[in-house]
C-alpha cells in the first residue's frame, strides 16, 4: 500500500453553524481518501458577539477541544486527528487571538481575513470596490505579519465578495507589495480547493496569484475547506497539478505548529489509488 502523506488541513465542525457532520465522520472520509490524518480548524470564537453566526460560542471552546479529543482517540493508530484553528484576523483583536492560541496545543493554525463578514464591511466598505480589494491585501499581509498563524486561508477571497469588480490586472500591483510582505514573515500560505464552487469558480488563490507566491519562495499548504465529510481532500489532485505547473515541487503540511514540506509528486502518488470524491 501507498504511504500515507497528506492530510485535510481546513474542515469544520457544526460547532460554527454552518458545517455538518461530526470530526469522526471527517476521519472516516480521510481514511477512504488515503490520507494521513486530518486538522480539525473550525472557525474560532471571538468576543462580543463577532460574526457570532458562523463561529462557535466563547463558551464552546472547551467543548471543541474535547471533541477534537475525542475523535483522536478513537482513530489513533488510523487516522491522525490533530487540533487546529481557523481564527479571524481582524484589527484591534490582536490580543485576544493570541491569549486563545496559547489556551490550547494547537497543531496548525490558519489565518483567514473574512471580507464577506458584517464587521468587516461596516469597518471598511466605502463604496468603492477596488478599495475594498486594495485594503483586503493590506490585511493580509498584516495578519502575516503578527506571526500569530501558519497559513493564510483563501487567500484573495474578497474576489468572490467583489466579482463584479474583479479585474487582476488593476489589483496585481497591491497583490504582489502584499506578497512581498508575506514573504518575508516566512508564513505560508493556503491552496483552498473550494474556490471553485464560489462565483469566481478558481481555487482561491488564482494562478496568476500562486506563480507570484512560488517567485517570492512562499511555503503553500492545500486544503479543501471541507464543511461535509464528502468534502474531504476534494480537488486535491487538481490542485497540486496546478502547483506544478506553476513552478512548485513541494508542499508544506505542520505538526505543532513547524512546518515540513513533502515532494508533490509523492502526495500525488499516495491518492492516486483511491478515486477523486465531488461534492
Amino acid at each position: 500500500m501507498t504511504e500515507r502523506i497528506l492530510f485535510e488541513s481546513h474542515s469544520h465542525t457544526p460547532l460554527c453553524m454552518h458545517a455538518e457532520g461530526m470530526p469522526t465522520e471527517y476521519a472516516e472520509a480521510a481514511w477512504q481518501r488515503g490520507l494521513r490524518g486530518i486538522n480539525v480548524t473550525c472557525h474560532n470564537p471571538m468576543p462580543d458577539g463577532f460574526s457570532a453566526h458562523v463561529r462557535m460560542r466563547e463558551d464552546q471552546f472547551d467543548e471543541y477541544v474535547s471533541l477534537v479529543e475525542a475523535t483522536r482517540n478513537e482513530w489513533a493508530g488510523r487516522v491522525d486527528v490533530r487540533l487546529g484553528l481557523e481564527a479571524d484576523y481582524f484589527e484591534g483583536h490582536e490580543a485576544y487571538v493570541e491569549k486563545q492560541l496559547r489556551s490550547a496545543d494547537f497543531q496548525f493554525v490558519l489565518g483567514s481575513v473574512h471580507p464577506q463578514i458584517g464587521e468587516f464591511r461596516e469597518r471598511y466598505w466605502n463604496n468603492d470596490p477596488l478599495d475594498f480589494q486594495r485594503t483586503y491585501f493590506r490585511l493580509l499581509a498584516q495578519s502575516a505579519e503578527t506571526g500569530l498563524f501558519d497559513s493564510l486561508a483563501h487567500p484573495d477571497l474578497v474576489k468572490n465578495v467583489t466579482a463584479d469588480a474583479w479585474d487582476l490586472d488593476l489589483i496585481m500591483d497591491d497583490i504582489r507589495a502584499a506578497l512581498d510582505r508575506i514573504a518575508a514573515t516566512g508564513v505560508a500560505m493556503e491552496l483552498n480547493t473550494s474556490g471553485v464552487n464560489k462565483t469566481i469558480s478558481q481555487m482561491n488563490p488564482c494562478p496568476e496569484m500562486l506563480v507570484e507566491m512560488r517567485q517570492r519562495n512562499i511555503p503553500v499548504t492545500i486544503g479543501a475547506d471541507a464543511h461535509h465529510p464528502d468534502r474531504v481532500a476534494d480537488g486535491y489532485e487538481t490542485a497540486m497539478e496546478l502547483l506544478q505547473q506553476c513552478g512548485y515541487e513541494n508542499i508544506s503540511l505542520f505538526e505543532a505548529r513547524k512546518r515540513y514540506e513533502v515532494p508533490i509528486i509523492d502526495a500525488l502518488a499516495s491518492l492516486q489509488s483511491t478515486e477523486c470524491k465531488t461534492s
